[in-house]
């Protein structure tokens, strides 16, 4: 495959996950210690690297992924952290790895998927996959019944405090949609606790429920809705909107009805959405948990 040397699966390699994490952080501003050095890295996320004299030059990464789909059990793989170092580019590595990685999960997988930005949205199709359009739930709370629970106890999660409560729930969270949703992915959730939403980690101590939220204006931003049982999502909302509040935005797929609540088709091409299957999987108004992107 080239002349430089293909190397997979290192977590263990403390000089090569280096290497990798400069790329990354070159490449996406993206910094992986503060996941991989707490233990999150696991046997389901593999980087097949291009490496230079010990240097990772190109990756892509595999997530193997237990994915609910209309309440039956698939196994997907998700490709990601698809990157070339600049002094590289033009050389084709990306599309080498692409097809290393087909070759290999081609058999033992329901289907790959993958999220790409605005920048290479022509480049996925070249390998046979196809773009799906994910929906937008959102709610808009004058037509809904929910009423602000001003009684309610919500406090933001640390890392530094809070870890482990964090743990317990990742590796225990329920599956809360039979439509679309994904299991064991503990690995993955750690990675948004620690990195990508640390500072919108919100606990409703009377629920026993965590809710990755944003506020934004009047629109209440929801990312992920984590619990260790069925979580009662009305009294979750009522805990957690405010007075200013009027529209909710869901970044997974629900598997609740509430009065208002609507789902658009929503193209979005800073995040799209590319499946290679032999079947057809997914239908209607679906969008996979934001919190299961890797």
């Amino acid at each position: 495959m080239g002349k430089y040397e293909l190397v997979s699966d290192y977590r263990n390699n403390e000089s090569l996950k280096e290497k990798f994490n400069t790329l990354a952080m070159k490449t996406f501003e993206l910094d992986f210690r503060g996941w991989y050095n707490k233990g999150y890295w696991d046997d389901k996320y593999i980087p097949y690297s291009f490496v230079d004299e010990g240097k990772v030059i190109a990756n892509a990464s595999i997530n193997k992924m237990s994915i609910v789909i209309n309440g039956k059990m698939c196994e997907g793989i998700q490709i990601g952290t698809v990157m070339t170092d600049e002094n590289y580019r033009n050389q084709g590595l990306a599309k080498q790895l692409m097809q290393h990685i087909m070759k290999e999960y081609e058999n033992t997988c329901d289907f790959m998927y993958l999220f790409a930005n605005d920048t290479v949205l022509d480049f996925y199709p070249k390998f046979g996959f196809t773009r799906l359009n994910e929906s937008e739930f959102s709610l808009d709370l004058a037509k809904s019944s929910i009423q602000m629970n001003k009684d309610a106890k919500v406090k933001r999660l640390t890392i530094e405090i809070d870890l482990a409560l964090l743990e317990k729930f990742a590796k225990n969270r329920h599956v809360n949609s039979t439509i679309l949703d994904v299991e064991n992915n503990d690995s993955l959730l750690m990675f948004y606790f620690t990195l990508a939403f640390r500072e919108a980690i919100f606990y409703v101590e009377n629920l026993e429920t965590i809710v990755l939220m944003e506020e934004e204006e009047d629109t209440l931003h929801i990312f992920d809705i984590i619990s260790l049982n069925v979580p009662n999502i009305e009294a979750v909302l009522a805990s957690i909107v405010k007075e200013i509040t009027k529209k909710v935005v869901f970044y997974f797929t629900p598997d609740f009805t509430i009065e208002g609540m609507t789902a658009t088709i929503m193209p979005n091409d800073d995040d799209a959405l590319f499946v290679l299957t032999k079947k057809s999987l997914l239908k209607g108004n679906f969008m996979f948990p934001l919190t299961s992107h890797c």
